[in-house]
């Protein structure tokens, strides 16, 4: 019987690397394509632990990757979403200025989404906050029609379904970590339970991109650095007090959107998250920890330089991490009215931030390739949003770099 041998393979499950297999099998049914999952799922770590949130396209700089897929990939998704029958709703947000400080960057942001065509967005002030989200309390804010909820989850598993039943011969496999690769001709892929050959690879690894680099002798200057997020959920009885989405006016300086309201697509409302250093990649408890990826994070500048830069947010992450009576201040500061007995603990995420040895996380997407091989070596929020975008871009650059057709 002659050994098969696969067109592509992509190592990684998220929704960026089933968008990535969707795309390029929808426009190429002929190819054999592998996808690598090493948990038993897809979407099983960043995909499946975000908050569920389309993202509008507000936050990011005019023209950067992240600005113009997060736009183009929002509008890709809840039709994909409508055609498909995945869980969500396009039911907006309020971004909310709680003191005067907090205008001139609010209107910052206003502009940004001008500028980037976040649509409907308008200015509102502190009496349309209350008609819009009744406990909510600012002085002025951003009312963002087009932001939504959705199942990511959900929406992984149909990209990789569709893919598979567009070309039987393609294959997905879980709970198959990649180990190494030969480079030739046809390379080789070994796993830790078989080896396959395949023309072309892409590797869109999350939380694991940079070692997936280094094990194809990808040479990257960053290292990723893992930051957990932890949410708080609201009780039944407390549930009324949030409609959809709300947001605070982000601070500048800090590298994260800062602690949100999201009522999720099973009817939810999660409170979070917070932001602090994981000494563990893929740990999703507070006190999870793994040696080397310890070591590597506090042996690499970057993570000391961020830390320098970020001091004072930093610590006061920590503290909220442990206290829920901290917690429940910063979410006071929108949400007066709320009380200990309305927050329950929630789930955690961890999110991958490539750090640049100054210790700046604000780095675009960033996608490399080699003659044999594509790399996602940098897509944290809004990735999973314009993850169709971002998997049309890899096929367009699949084309190019593999001479697809």
């Amino acid at each position: 019987m002659e050994e098969k041998i696969f067109d592509i393979t992509i190592v990684g499950g998220g929704i960026v690397g089933a968008a990535t297999f969707y795309k390029i099998q929808q426009k190429y049914p002929h190819l054999k394509i592998l996808l690598l999952e090493k948990e038993d799922h897809l979407a099983a770590h960043q995909t499946g632990h975000n908050s569920g949130v389309i993202h509008s396209g507000l936050y990011y700089k005019p023209g950067s990757l992240k600005a113009k897929n997060c736009v183009k990939g929002r509008h890709e998704l809840v039709d994909f979403a409508k055609k498909y029958d995945v869980k969500h709703d396009v039911c907006g947000k309020v971004v909310v200025a709680v003191d005067e400080s907090e205008l001139p960057f609010m209107n910052k942001i206003f502009e940004n989404g001008l500028a980037n065509n976040t649509e409907g967005i308008e200015k509102i002030t502190g009496e349309q906050i209350k008609d819009i989200e009744p406990h909510a309390k600012g002085i002025a804010g951003i009312w963002v029609p087009c932001t939504g909820i959705i199942d990511f989850v959900g929406a992984t598993e149909r990209m990789a379904e569709l893919a598979v039943k567009t070309q039987p011969e393609s294959e997905v496999h879980l709970s198959e970590e990649f180990v190494a690769i030969n480079r030739g001709e046809t390379s080789e892929i070994k796993t830790n339970k078989a080896t396959y050959k395949t023309k072309h690879t892409i590797f869109c690894g999350g939380l694991q991109a940079d070692r997936l680099a280094k094990k194809d002798h990808v040479k990257i200057k960053e290292k990723v650095v893992g930051f957990r997020g932890d949410y708080y959920e609201l009780t039944d009885e407390a549930k009324h007090k949030v409609r959809n989405l709300i947001y605070p006016v982000p601070n500048p300086e800090f590298p994260f959107l800062g602690v949100h309201f999201t009522r999720m697509v099973n009817g939810d409302v999660e409170c979070g998250p917070n932001a602090v250093f994981t000494f563990k990649r893929e740990g999703y408890g507070k006190t999870d920890f793994d040696i080397q990826d310890t070591i590597d994070a506090l042996t690499y500048k970057g993570t000391w330089n961020l830390f320098l830069k970020n001091m004072k947010f930093g610590i006061d992450e920590y503290r909220r991490a442990f206290s829920k009576k901290l917690f429940l201040k910063t979410l006071q500061r929108i949400i007066p009215d709320l009380t200990m007995e309305d927050l329950k603990p929630g789930r955690s995420g961890v999110r991958a931030l490539l750090l640049r040895e100054d210790g700046d996380t604000r780095d675009d997407f960033r996608i490399e390739y080699t003659d044999h091989s594509i790399h996602v070596l940098n897509a944290p929020s809004p990735a999973a949003t314009a993850s169709l975008a971002i998997g049309e871009q890899i096929r367009e650059m699949s084309e190019k770099q593999f001479g697809l057709n």
